[in-house]
């Protein structure tokens, strides 16, 4: 007799998992299935960046739910530290998006609006960049002081989760593939798997750009496709830079042991997750122009992962108006880590309250 669980998650990355620790929180029986290791995809390929403001404007209808779930990472990371022994490596170092040009500075001017002002955002002047950030490259026009926002570990976060999850009553079973869902009628009551059938009453899938896939078996109207990113780090002096250094195409994350995260190229509609000389030449060449004494950093290794990204932008959270038992929430591209405490939230109150929230590009403010 096949076990019936009350929620399946398809899909161990980081959004998986977030979703899983919130359903045990809430007694709920959790199955989780990955197809490789535990956070072995984007999640562990990503910088663990927490910034609101490089992508999500004020006015963007993910703004409030980025602040929102950014907020949540203090309190997170002392239950997970409470609950596992995981440190997530949080911390609040700030950030600063640099202006390159005088047209790059009018655009991040107008972040400091009075909406704004509650984060509060500083412009600073070329002196003043100096000042914060003395290895800073001289033919920066400015930046913007962004202080609340940080970043964490992202392979600890995914850990901390799904470890957090077990000890609350999750199963995982990592390197199980799902080849099918089991239907009946218009209810989804659970998936075929290289390890047998499993069933539940909830199947969600957040299985990343693998999603697609899976979705397309059951005419699920959600269009994405993969966006590869390259990545490298080095070992520098601890004084190089203090912190989070972003621009729209190059970043720099300083992590713990005078580690530094570089990042990241974008390459559409590619499961290739093989590392380019070209594409990481190119991300050298804008990282040591942000920061010269790059340089001169010890190379520590390279990587690349691949990104869901929705035809739309937005993430897709919800459940199916076609399908009785099944939910989504994938799609989140450059921005899983820092999305995923309250898209585990979200999905866990829609399911424990029934709640009929239809499928669809996450558009709410």
């Amino acid at each position: 007799m096949v076990k019936t669980y009350d929620v399946l998650i398809v899909g161990g990355g980081v959004i998986g998992c977030s979703i899983a620790y919130q359903l045990c929180k809430r007694g709920r029986s959790v199955l989780l299935l990955e197809r490789n290791q535990l956070g072995g995809k984007a999640s562990q390929a990503a910088a663990g960046m927490l910034g609101v403001q490089t992508e999500l404007h004020g006015g963007s209808p993910l703004y409030k739910l980025a602040k929102a779930s950014r907020d949540m990472y203090p309190g997170l990371a002392e239950e997970l530290k409470e609950l596992t022994g995981i440190d997530i490596q949080y911390v609040e170092n700030g950030m600063i998006k640099l202006a390159k040009t005088e047209e790059d500075a009018k655009g991040l001017l107008e972040l400091t609006s009075i909406a704004e002002k509650e984060e509060g955002l500083e412009w600073l002047s070329p002196g003043s960049l100096s000042f914060y950030e003395p290895h800073l490259s001289k033919d920066m026009t400015g930046g913007l002081w962004i202080p609340k926002d940080g970043n964490i570990s992202a392979p600890m976060i995914v850990q901390g989760l799904g470890f957090a999850a077990v000890r609350l009553g999750a199963e995982i079973k990592e390197f199980t593939n799902v080849h099918d869902f089991i239907i009946k009628g218009n209810r989804i009551e659970g998936v075929q798997t290289s390890a047998g059938p499993f069933s539940a009453k909830e199947t969600v899938i957040a299985g990343g750009a693998w999603s697609q896939s899976l979705l397309t078996k059951l005419n699920v109207p959600f269009q994405s496709y993969p966006v590869k990113g390259e990545c490298f780090s080095v070992k520098a002096s601890p004084r190089m830079v203090k912190r989070t250094i972003f621009t729209e195409d190059c970043y720099i994350v300083p992590k713990m042991g005078g580690r530094l995260l570089i990042g990241a190229t974008e390459k559409s509609h590619t499961f290739d997750e093989t590392i380019s000389i070209d594409g990481l030449m190119h991300l050298m060449k804008l990282a040591t122009g942000i920061l010269p004494d790059l340089s001169y950093a010890e190379w520590e290794k390279a990587w690349s992962g691949i990104r869901p990204q929705t035809e739309g932008g937005m993430p897709f959270i919800g459940r199916s108006e076609e399908w009785d038992g099944l939910s989504v929430a994938t799609g989140h591209y450059r921005n899983g880590i820092l999305l995923a405490p309250i898209t585990g939230e979200l999905v866990a109150a829609m399911i424990e309250k029934d709640i009929p929230y239809p499928l669809a590009e996450y558009r709410r403010g």
